[in-house]
C-alpha cells in the first residue's frame, strides 16, 4: 500500500508519508490535499482539532472523529464506524485543516449521521480482511455484467466497493434512464451471499473513478484533481466560438468537456465590450450585418444587406459609436468611412520540419570551399580553352586561291 517515500513500523503498517501525500501512490492520493500546517504547532492550551478526513477506494473520503484522541498521521490505516459492522480506510489529512476543509464542504462535526467515528487502528486481522475483500470484486464485476445482461437491463455495472468486514458490498452503476433492479437485487443476493447496496452514478463520476488521458495528453482532471462536477452547456462553446462538433467537444463519459468552463468567464468579460450580434447598423449606404466577431483582437466583420460577399472590419469601439449615433436617429454615410485595414498573419499553417531532429543539428556546417574553388577552376579553364581557340582562328591567314590550269 506505502510508497518509498512513506515511513513503515516494525508491524509494517505505514507511520506517515515523507512527502505529505503528493507523491501520487495508491497510499498517498492525488486528491489529497496538502497539510501546509503540519509543521506548525497549535498554541498553549488549544486542544487539536478531533476531526480526520479518511479515504477510501476510488478516492472515496468522508470525516471522522477521533473521540479515541488517537495519534494519527497520514498514511495510517484506520478502522472506522459504519452503519452497521466498521469499515477500514486510510487517514489523508489531520489537524485543523481538516476544520477548514469540512467548513468548505459543509459538513457539521455535531452530525451524528453522516460523522462518524474512528475505532481504532487497523490490526493485521483487519488489513488481512479487507484485502480478501478486495480481491473477490473483479470476478464479482464479471458475473454481475452477465446477470445484468440476461435480465435484459439498460445498466452497466462500473464498480464493486466491499465494505473494510466484507459483510456489504456496493454495486456502483450507470444508466441513461430509470431501472427496475430489484430482481437483480435477488440475483446478486443468491449468488454472493453478502448484503446488495445499489448505487447510481453519473458519467462524468464513473470517468472520474476510472481514469484515462484526455485529448490534451494529460490525465483526467476529474480523476486528478476536480471534486465537484459542473453542468456544462454548448452555449460555452458557442460563447468561445467554438464548432459544435459532438466529437471534439465531448469527453470520454460522452458528455461535453468539463474544460469548456474554466476559460468562460474571462470570455464572457470580454464579450461585454461587444455590441450585440443581431444588432445592425443603419448608413446611408444600406443597412449592415454582423457576420464575425474576433474576441482576441476586438474586431467585427459587417456586410451590407445584398452585399454578403464584401465584409468590412470595424472595432468594437467605432460599432458601439454607430449604434449610438443610430439611437439618436443619426445616420453615418458608409461604413468605409470607419473600416480598418486587418493585417493578416503571414505565417505559413504548415512548416517543413523534416531534419529538426537530425543527431548532426548541432555539428558545425561542413565548408564548401572546395566545391567552390573545383567550379572556378573549371569555368576559367573553360573560358582560357574558348579565348585560346577564338586567337587562333582570328590569326590563321587566307589560303591563297589555286590557280587555274
Amino acid at each position: 500500500m506505502a510508497c518509498n517515500s512513506c515511513s513503515t513500523g516494525e508491524d509494517g503498517q505505514p507511520k506517515g508519508c515523507k512527502s505529505n501525500g503528493t507523491c501520487g501512490t495508491d497510499s498517498c492520493n492525488k486528491l489529497t490535499v496538502f497539510d501546509w500546517l503540519a509543521n506548525m504547532s497549535l498554541p498553549n492550551g488549544q486542544e487539536p482539532f478531533i476531526g480526520v478526513e479518511v479515504r477510501f477506494k476510488n478516492g472515496r473520503k468522508h470525516y471522522y472523529k477521533n473521540t479515541e484522541k488517537l495519534t494519527l498521521s497520514i498514511g495510517d490505516i484506520v478502522a472506522t464506524q459504519a452503519k452497521s459492522g466498521h469499515d477500514i480506510g486510510m487517514v489523508t489529512l489531520t489537524g485543523e485543516l481538516v476544520s477548514i476543509q469540512m467548513k468548505r464542504k459543509k459538513v457539521r462535526l455535531d452530525d451524528a449521521e453522516n460523522v462518524l467515528k474512528i475505532y481504532r487502528k487497523a490490526s493485521q486481522k483487519d488489513i488481512d480482511i479487507w484485502s480478501a475483500a478486495r480481491d473477490k470484486e473483479e470476478p464479482m464485476k464479471v458475473k454481475a455484467r452477465q446477470f445484468a445482461i440476461d435480465l435484459k437491463l439498460k445498466m452497466k455495472i462500473s464498480d464493486i466497493e466491499f465494505q473494510g468486514d466484507g459483510s456489504k458490498a456496493t454495486f456502483y452503476y450507470t444508466a441513461e434512464e430509470r431501472v427496475d433492479f430489484r430482481e437483480l437485487i435477488k440475483v446478486f443476493a443468491r449468488e454472493f451471499r453478502t448484503r446488495i447496496e445499489m448505487k447510481q452514478v453519473g458519467f462524468r463520476q464513473e470517468a472520474a473513478r476510472l481514469g484515462g488521458i484526455g485529448s490534451c495528453g494529460r490525465e483526467l482532471c476529474c480523476s486528478t484533481w476536480l471534486t465537484d462536477f459542473r453542468s456544462v452547456s454548448t452555449s460555452a462553446a458557442r460563447y468561445q466560438q467554438l464548432s459544435l462538433n459532438p466529437l471534439k467537444l465531448a469527453g470520454q463519459c460522452g458528455k461535453l468537456k468539463c474544460c469548456l468552463n474554466y476559460e468562460l468567464d474571462s470570455y464572457l468579460d470580454a464579450l461585454k465590450a461587444f455590441p450585440k450580434a443581431d444588432t445592425k447598423l443603419y448608413t446611408e449606404k444600406g443597412n449592415a450585418v454582423c457576420q464575425k466577431t474576433d474576441i482576441f483582437k476586438g474586431l467585427m466583420w459587417y456586410a451590407y444587406e445584398g452585399e454578403w460577399m464584401n465584409w468590412h472590419i470595424i472595432t468594437t469601439d467605432q460599432a458601439n459609436e454607430i449604434i449610438k449615433k443610430n439611437k439618436n436617429k443619426e445616420i453615418v454615410a458608409s461604413l468605409e468611412e470607419y473600416a480598418v485595414e486587418h493585417i493578416q498573419d503571414t505565417k505559413n499553417e504548415f512548416e517543413n520540419v523534416v531534419g529538426q531532429d537530425s543527431l548532426t543539428r548541432f555539428d558545425n556546417p561542413k565548408s564548401n570551399k572546395k566545391r567552390k574553388n573545383n567550379k572556378n577552376t573549371q569555368n576559367n579553364n573553360k573560358n582560357k580553352t574558348r579565348n585560346r581557340n577564338r586567337n587562333q582562328s582570328s590569326n590563321a591567314k587566307p589560303k591563297p586561291n589555286a590557280k587555274k590550269s
